[in-house]
């Protein structure tokens, strides 16, 4: 069965990524050596995309597990900063404060 480009294309852009899953390793060199050879047919297509979507799946969900973590995380970082943002507001006011007591106290002892 002859191979189409948008299967040779599939291929070359999922061997861009850095694959430590066995079973995907696997197919994905079984994979390019029949595309090399123009010997692709039905059943190693059919496992090549099983093997595919079982290990993408999976890391699509660790990534968005993580995307939700550094979410949260950042709201809790975003949070301090707003808080902090807010104490120093307060901290600058009681300096000013108290220099212009400090200053009228000098003001009134002269």
């Amino acid at each position: 069965m002859p191979v189409d480009a948008a299967l040779a294309d599939l291929v070359a852009r999922i061997g861009t990524f850095h694959v430590t899953d066995r079973a995907m390793k696997r197919a994905q060199q079984t994979m390019e050596e029949a595309l090399a050879r123009d010997v692709v047919d039905d059943r190693l297509r059919a496992a090549y995309f099983e093997a595919a979507r079982r290990y993408f799946e999976g890391f699509n969900g660790e990534a968005r597990g993580h995307l939700r973590d550094v979410d949260r995380r950042l709201e809790h970082v975003n949070q301090v900063h707003f808080n902090l943002t807010a104490e120093r507001g307060v901290a600058v006011k009681r300096i000013e404060a108290t220099q212009a007591v400090l200053d009228a106290l000098r003001e009134a002892d002269r």
